[in-house]
């Protein structure tokens, strides 16, 4: 018996839309990262990109649980000595590019190597309802309907 391998040649990449409103955002994340990286084929082969592309619209209206608006912070770097800052959750949801959150929790579920990079490339994320991607006919995901958890309220 032999275990297979799957080919680049042969993998089929869908295309996928997921509604992000009112969603808890690392339940959205967790199932946006399994799609990227193809785990839920039976194909799947860890060194290979097996994943689908994925379209994330209404990412501004994602859910965060408990106090962690005001308490989750992302951290960055301007470059200069001393240079760290720190936003707030909340702060990037309600500024100019809420869309961010979405993308850096899927981002820290993805192998943090040149494949996961291929697929976070697969990762299409808008803060409203219009995408233009609407030539690749992609799929509706229903995300809220794999678990009653995964659209609770905080």
């Amino acid at each position: 018996m032999k275990t297979y391998s799957a080919k680049p040649s042969e993998v089929e990449k869908g295309w996928y839309v997921v509604d992000a409103e009112g969603l808890v955002l690392g339940r959205l994340a967790a199932a946006i990262a399994t799609r990227l990286r193809g785990k839920h084929k039976p194909m799947y082969t860890p060194h290979i990109d097996c994943g689908d592309h994925i379209i994330v619209i209404n990412a501004g209206k994602v859910r965060l649980t408990g106090n962690k608006l005001a308490d989750k912070k992302y951290h960055y770097h301007t470059g200069y000595p001393g240079g760290i800052k720190t936003r707030t959750a909340g702060g990037i949801l309600g500024g100019a590019h809420p869309e961010r959150v979405v993308y850096k929790a899927v981002e820290r579920m993805v192998s943090r190597n040149p494949l996961g990079r291929e697929q976070m490339r697969k990762l299409h994320v808008y803060a409203g309802t219009e995408h233009p991607h609407a030539g690749q006919q992609p799929q509706v995901l229903d995300v809220a309907s794999m678990n009653p958890k995964n659209k609770r309220s905080a």
